[in-house]
């Protein structure tokens, strides 16, 4: 009964760079700076999975441990920095589109009874913003001047997260982790 009262919300499946490897701290300081230049809000590093569906708490956190069965790391790559044309795209990073890559964000899709999306573009966004287009120009510079090296960067993906997102909150203060599954353990 207490399932039928729960309400839909938005949730977000996305694979997290990895602390360990360096990367993740590597990211959150170059978001950092990009935050500071042009005011934008905090968010984790991550490359999306599944974009936004709408399910109960209860059933989300269902279908995400689901779609974690027999999941294995696998590694990204970033192939470049691209920007753009709204809010949640604003700069980010192109990463290489492998069967791996592609194949977790299929099969996550079907757990959540959401179809393959044909155009999938996986990626991680390093700036949420309304910014213009000059703006988004010079964060792309930026990202460039900072990273050197940051096209090229590969690394492996150990931990997916199932997060609550709020699309009209753009602080983003609202979205929090509701839970992680790390591809290493064998019950992943």
């Amino acid at each position: 009964m207490a399932s039928m009262e729960e309400k839909e919300e938005i949730y977000s499946v996305w694979a997290l760079p990895p602390e360990e490897q360096g990367v993740g701290r590597r990211l959150k300081d170059l978001m950092s700076s990009l935050r500071s230049e042009f005011d934008a809000p905090d968010f984790e590093p991550h490359i999306t999975v599944v974009s936004c569906f709408r399910q109960t708490r209860s059933e989300a956190l269902r279908r995400f441990q689901a779609s974690c069965l027999d999941l294995k790391p696998y590694t990204a790559g970033v192939t470049g920095i691209d920007r753009g044309t709204f809010f949640y795209q604003c700069v980010f990073l192109l990463i290489d589109p492998t069967d791996e890559v592609v194949e977790t964000s299929n099969r996550c899709c079907a757990h959540q009874d959401l179809e393959s999306n044909a155009e999938y573009m996986p990626h991680l966004s390093l700036l949420y913003g309304d910014l213009s287009e000059e703006e988004k120009k010079r964060a792309v510079e930026m990202v460039g001047g900072f990273e050197k090296s940051i096209v090229g960067l590969r690394f492996e993906v150990v931990e997916l997260g199932l997060y609550k997102v709020d699309l009209d909150d753009k602080t983003l203060k609202s979205w929090v982790k509701i839970a992680s599954c790390d591809l290493r353990s064998p019950s992943a």
